[in-house]
């Protein structure tokens, strides 16, 4: 009999309770935001959005964001290995700012610890840097919390968890929010690095603990460890994108982070959906994990980025200059479908399977 297929749910992680408490923390914060009406830091965005905005004056925003590696940070105790992991930190802040259209300029790091291991601190610390050097960004400070009744981790001792909140500013009149997005927009795709620093409960889940491999295993279909295939740094995307939003008409970007393409919702006003159906062809990384857990289309690409990572919605015409600076970036990018009138996010993948996110 063939087995039930693993779910994020199986590993821990309910996207249905995930997102009922996502609307009352909305709920109770949004009563904050009058709290600046008419004052300095008024806010001007949106909760739920990528960042939300603040009006710093001279028709400036000040867009902000708080953001960390997740369970990553287990692979990494796993492997003794930690000096990617600050890179992971830093890009799933940045690539959220410039999904608004803002330029990435500090962020904070806080860091808690089982115990303090100068080691292991320099060697996540000196991701951190990376990341920001990779993302133009200064890190201004942080907080280094040792918490040894708290922090516990996939190695006694070496239990750690990284996040980092993050700032970044835009004129007013150039905001993206998705709400330029019209009908035959195209939608194009921006390769991922890997699995990013999403779906790593399930990917655990399948590879480690129903596929029974070890970190330093040969992960299927590939030359590296199941460990390294899975602490493969997040790619940043600010170069490519902060140069084509001087150079094209963009009308919408979106970080393919928790939830996978179900978080283009988020960038779709109105009516407007979207229809992917030129996905490129999953790295390996995800047929093994897919493999491993015996996972159903429909989980793996609402859990994981399947290769594409971020996405830009931009006018046909203006197709061919995203792509080509994507690719003078070192980006390869593709267009991966359309949008349309027809609320919510489709998706056709191999044989003409259809998915709905």
């Amino acid at each position: 009999m063939k087995r039930k297929g693993l779910t994020y749910r199986d590993a821990g992680v309910d996207l249905f309770k995930v997102d009922e408490s996502h609307k009352i923390i909305g709920k109770l914060i949004e009563k904050t935001f009058t709290l600046r009406r008419g004052k300095f830091g008024e806010v001007v965005g949106e909760y739920g959005h990528y960042a939300n905005l603040i009006d710093i004056g001279s028709g400036r925003a000040l867009a902000v964001h708080s953001d960390g590696v997740g369970t990553k940070v287990l692979i990494a105790q796993l492997m003794d290995k930690y000096d990617t992991v600050g890179i992971d930190c830093v890009a799933m802040n940045a690539n959220d700012l410039i999904c608004v259209g803002a330029e990435p300029l500090a962020l904070v790091d806080y860091l808690a610890v089982e115990k303090s291991d100068p080691e292991m601190i320099e060697q996540i610390v000196r991701g951190l840097v990376k990341g920001a050097e990779l993302a133009g960004m200064a890190i201004l400070g942080g907080e280094t919390a040792t918490m040894p009744g708290v922090i516990k981790g996939a190695v006694e001792g070496k239990g750690f968890d990284l996040a980092a909140m993050s700032i970044g500013v835009v004129f007013k009149d150039k905001v993206i929010t998705g709400k330029e997005i019209v009908t035959n927009d195209v939608v194009i795709g921006l390769q991922s690095s890997g699995i990013h620093s999403n779906g790593l409960s399930l990917a655990r889940k399948a590879l480690l603990d129903e596929a029974e491999f070890n970190v330093f295993d040969t992960m299927p279909n590939s030359s590296q460890s199941v460990g390294e295939a899975l602490l493969e740094p997040t790619k940043i995307y600010v170069r490519e994108i902060l140069e084509l939003l001087k150079k094209a008409e963009v009308h919408g970007l979106g970080n393919i982070t928790g939830g996978a393409f179900s978080k283009l919702k988020r960038i779709c006003y109105g009516k407007i959906g979207m229809y992917l159906d030129q996905l490129p062809e999953p790295p390996p990384v995800f047929e093994a994990i897919k493999q491993a857990g015996n996972i159903d289309d429909h989980e793996m690409y609402r859990t994981f980025n399947m290769g594409v990572g971020f996405v830009v919605v931009t006018p046909e015409e203006s197709s061919e200059t995203v792509i080509s600076i994507c690719k003078k970036a070192g980006t390869q990018a593709q267009i991966i479908g359309k949008t349309t009138t027809k609320k919510g996010i489709k998706l056709e993948i191999a044989e003409g399977k259809l998915l709905e996110m």
